[in-house]
């Protein structure tokens, strides 16, 4: 059971995508943006209260191609 609140739950989601993809930026550059929206889709998905949002962060995940664009998508969700 997870007892984080929602809002503890989406800044962990969010912290955790922008790591992944610091640290893919370094070790695999064309792996980094892929990596970052897999690890938010995922994320949301372990809580019962972002666990709908999961679709959702799929769908818009293939829109993005550049940093930029990743930062409004990982933020963007509240």
């Amino acid at each position: 059971m997870n007892t984080k609140s929602r809002a503890e739950h989406m800044a962990w989601c969010k912290e955790r995508a922008h790591r992944e993809y610091e640290y893919y930026r370094e070790h695999e550059p064309s792996a980094a943006i892929r990596n970052a929206v897999a690890s938010m889709a995922s994320d949301l998905g372990k809580h019962p209260e972002t666990e709908k949002l999961v679709s959702l962060a799929v769908m818009l995940g293939m829109a993005i191609r550049d940093e930029q664009s990743l930062g409004r998508f990982i933020d963007g969700f509240n």
